[in-house]
């Protein structure tokens, strides 16, 4: 009697350890298929104006696409020290904005183009502990509320009010950090950031050492526990794929700026060549969801 109780037991336990890897399997099976970018071309990049960030614009209607670098960073901008641009973002309404840094640290300031063509520059002073790095730019569907990135190794995005477009903003006022997205784990050198739902970031990563995901460049998916607002929300990062690191060149690669065009379900990510070929073969590589 004991064995045949031992081995309904066992026959039970296998059972429900059967059961419990097939819903483990089922759960995850579909977020891996959706989360699947697969390469379909590549565009050569100006390494003077399309080297830090690019954006789509919906509003106006059939608006081209963006892109910063340090060629295009206005004499009137960089005069008064705001030598270095990151990767832009523009809201579904047409508001375009381009994320400034400077060397003297203290401050960092969002330059924002209306629809109707005007400029106006907003200015944000550093919170306690922040870097003074401004890496990029992302608008929420919404509209309403921006992420934006620091530099180095982070547990943490910024949350602001969007320049512009938030009615609590103000060109003459400055632009306060609201809240944090908590990341569950460590991310590192973040170069952009674009919103593919109200609740989940795609990120390109020019992580040198590749210690913290297995791997150098990643791509990374941020899904969110609630849409960026006033009160903080928590993220967690998963690394996707690796991005193209191809040239005729050996050495270092530098990831860049990424977008997502919600209206071809197209991702674009800037990857520059190591050395001479920064110059020559540098890429933005499309992918699609698959």
């Amino acid at each position: 009697m004991a064995l045949r109780a031992r081995q309904r037991c066992h026959t039970l336990l296998t059972g429900l350890l059967a059961l419990a890897s097939a819903a483990v399997l089922a759960t995850a099976a579909p977020a891996q298929a959706a989360d699947t970018w697969t390469e379909v071309g590549s565009d050569r990049v100006d390494p003077l104006t399309e080297s830090q960030g690019l954006a789509s614009v919906e509003v106006p209607a059939h608006s081209a696409n963006r892109y910063t670098g340090i060629g295009t960073i206005p004499l009137s901008v960089s005069g008064r020290g705001w030598n270095h641009v990151g990767d832009p973002d523009a809201s579904y309404d047409g508001h375009y904005i381009e994320p400034y840094q400077a060397d003297s640290g203290g401050a960092k300031m969002f330059r924002v183009q209306a629809p109707d063509g005007t400029w106006s520059e907003y200015v944000h002073t550093l919170g306690p502990g922040e870097a003074l790095n401004n890496s990029f730019v992302a608008v929420t569907p919404g509209g309403r509320w921006m992420v934006s990135g620091e530099w180095g190794t982070m547990t943490r995005l910024l949350v602001h009010p969007t320049p512009g477009v938030h009615p609590d903003t103000s060109p003459s006022a400055n632009l306060p950090w609201s809240s944090t997205i908590r990341l569950d784990r460590a991310v590192r050198d973040v170069q952009g950031c674009d919103f593919l739902t109200g609740t989940a970031l795609l990120c390109s990563s020019d992580d040198p050492a590749g210690t913290l995901f297995g791997m150098t460049k990643p791509l990374l998916r941020i899904d969110l526990s609630a849409e960026p607002g006033a009160t903080d929300v928590t993220g967690r990062v998963t690394a996707l794929r690796q991005l193209p690191l191809r040239s005729s060149c050996s050495g270092r690669f530098e990831t860049e700026g990424i977008d997502y065009d919600r209206r071809t379900g197209t991702l674009r990510v800037i990857v520059l060549s190591p050395g001479f070929c920064v110059l020559t073969d540098s890429k933005t590589y499309r992918f699609t969801r698959s």
